[in-house]
């Protein structure tokens, strides 16, 4: 048995202090990733851009970033346009009569004019079969036309390879 002496004293509440500062430690790593991928630091270093990295290298002490010093961009007029062929697409069920027309121009090197040339069915088949994928309904969203053009572009420049196509240019959208 207990004797008077013994009182029972409550077990000592174990501190909250490693659950905070774990807290704060994975708090500082979410936002030290975000800010890492947004910036583009973390594909640089893993190589996913490397125009990103050399760009930022290539300007100088003399170049204030107004053109006016030495720097390793192309000049604004050394680019070249490929256009496509006009692309017509009926949307939705047989019964609604709607069509797309959509026609566009790549923006690529001089240099790379002929191979992108030499690519064009390939480019032509991969935007026909996204733009005969997609919903009308996707179509009618105000921010629809930026988000389909960075989806094409990159779906060009999977099939043409890095580094040849630098935009696609949007000259028709015509939905009916």
């Amino acid at each position: 048995m207990s004797t008077a002496a013994e009182v029972e004293q409550p077990p000592e509440g174990k501190s909250k202090k490693g659950l905070i500062i774990g807290l704060v430690l994975a708090l500082a790593g979410a936002g030290g990733g975000f800010y890492a991928m947004y910036s583009g630091a973390a594909m640089s270093l893993i190589g996913g851009d490397s125009q990103t990295a050399e760009g930022d290298s290539a300007t100088t002490a003399a170049d204030d970033g107004h053109g006016t010093g030495d720097s390793a961009t192309p000049a604004p007029n050394a680019v070249g346009f490929v256009p496509l062929e006009p692309i017509t697409i009926s949307l939705g069920p047989r019964g609604q009569s709607r069509h797309l027309r959509f026609s566009a121009q790549l923006e690529v090197a001089p240099a790379h004019a002929a191979e992108v040339r030499h690519l064009m069915p390939r480019i032509m088949d991969v935007l026909n079969i996204y733009l005969r994928a997609l919903d009308p309904h996707e179509l009618e969203e105000p921010a629809a036309l930026l988000r389909l053009r960075g989806q094409m572009l990159r779906r060009v420049q999977i099939v043409t390879g890095p580094g040849y196509v630098n935009d696609l240019l949007v000259m028709e959208f015509v939905l009916n």
